[in-house]
């Protein structure tokens, strides 16, 4: 259609011209689209930048954490061929145990050995401590996957600052990634120090198993040698008569002596090997019976075999009163004994019993 001198054609799009002002529904003008554009691309390679820098190690510094553990692990290496268990100060402690970087753990007792010290428990734990860390050298599975060490107190008294530490001895676990845990620090008290109770507590934390070997005692076959030579001896010189071996008192009072020292605990202290007894560091005071039901010392076996006795001993006495043939006045006199024994030792067994179990109802006189 021509309308005046000008041609338009029917099927032209007139052209579209952004007003002044007026931002479109894509993101805006051009040139703030293209600001924004630059300023995604700026912000999205700093970001990588500093991902490779501190998020990814260099190869270098991989290499570098590789050296200084290989050092660390062949200087351990080093020592525990020469002495199983290692004697750490403060520097060592920090470098090896503490600093990572660190694939191996180390079983470290902190303990106190110098005469000064007077620490009897602490000469015991060592001397098993010494036995499995031999066990573990000398074992065919060993690896450098776990190490022993000893911290003493007159050697490394800022290692026991720096952990808090006010007793000895003490066992601790600093695994291979972490901090130590709760159940990293050995229960003494409840388990003993025994080195067949260590290596159990060992497996548990670190899934490293070690046989224990003791080394041969020949005082135990030696003992037994000679309280057969003796037998045999008495046995040769009552040759010609051998009534003594039917005296029904002699086989009573020997029966009577092993359940004593069975009922007292002393197979307990063969298995777990508790410490004799409990020295406070802060007060000096010396606890002979263990605060728990779930363990003992030596020294209460020993108490407990001693009112065991004292009640038996009464006991029999009471049975003598009543059967002999004694006059009436002797009779008497032991039956007397024998009721000053039994209420008096039980009454002491019992107040044992009541500070172990605590809450417990009854009492007996000094209970």
């Amino acid at each position: 259609m021509r309308r005046g001198k000008g041609l338009v054609c029917a099927f032209s799009r007139p052209t579209l011209r952004p007003s002044p002002g007026k931002v479109s529904l894509l993101g805006g003008t051009g040139a703030n689209m293209a600001a924004r554009w630059w300023l995604w691309c700026v912000s999205a390679t700093v970001a990588v930048a500093l991902l490779l820098i501190y998020g990814v190690p260099s190869a270098s510094a991989q290499r570098k954490k590789e050296m200084v553990l290989s050092e660390k692990v062949s200087q351990l290496m080093e020592w525990t061929n020469k002495r199983p268990v290692i004697r750490m100060n403060g520097d060592k402690f920090r470098r090896l145990v503490k600093a990572p970087p660190r694939n191996y753990s180390v079983i470290v007792m902190f303990t106190a050995l110098q005469l000064h010290r007077q620490c009897v428990v602490c000469k015991q734990a060592d001397e098993e401590f010494q036995i499995l860390a031999n066990s573990w050298r000398y074992s065919s599975a060993f690896t450098n996957r776990i190490f022993f060490a000893m911290v003493d107190f007159d050697e490394g008294s800022d290692v026991f600052q720096m952990l808090n530490m006010n007793s000895a001895p003490t066992f601790i676990n600093f695994p291979a990634k972490g901090k130590p845990k709760r159940g990293d620090t050995y229960e003494l008290q409840v388990r003993g120090f025994s080195a067949e109770q260590i290596a159990r507590w060992i497996a548990d934390r670190t899934d490293v198993n070690i046989r224990v070997i003791r080394p041969p005692n020949y005082a135990g076959p030696l003992m037994l040698g000679l309280l057969l030579a003796i037998i045999g001896g008495l046995v040769y010189l009552r040759r010609s008569n051998m009534e003594f071996l039917f005296n029904k008192t002699g086989w009573a009072f020997a029966a009577l002596c092993f359940v004593l020292a069975m009922t007292s605990g002393q197979m307990w202290n063969h298995i777990r090997g508790p410490p004799y007894a409990h020295k406070n560091p802060h007060t000096g005071h010396v606890n002979y019976i263990h605060g728990s039901s779930q363990a003992q010392f030596v020294a209460e076996t020993h108490i407990v075999l001693l009112f065991n006795g004292g009640v038996t001993l009464g006991m029999v006495l009471l049975c003598e009163a009543a059967t002999s043939d004694m006059d009436i006045g002797k009779r008497k006199i032991m039956c007397v004994a024998g009721i000053g024994l039994v209420v008096l030792f039980f009454s002491w067994m019992l107040s044992i019993f009541r500070s172990k179990y605590h809450g417990y109802p009854y009492s007996f006189l000094m209970s």
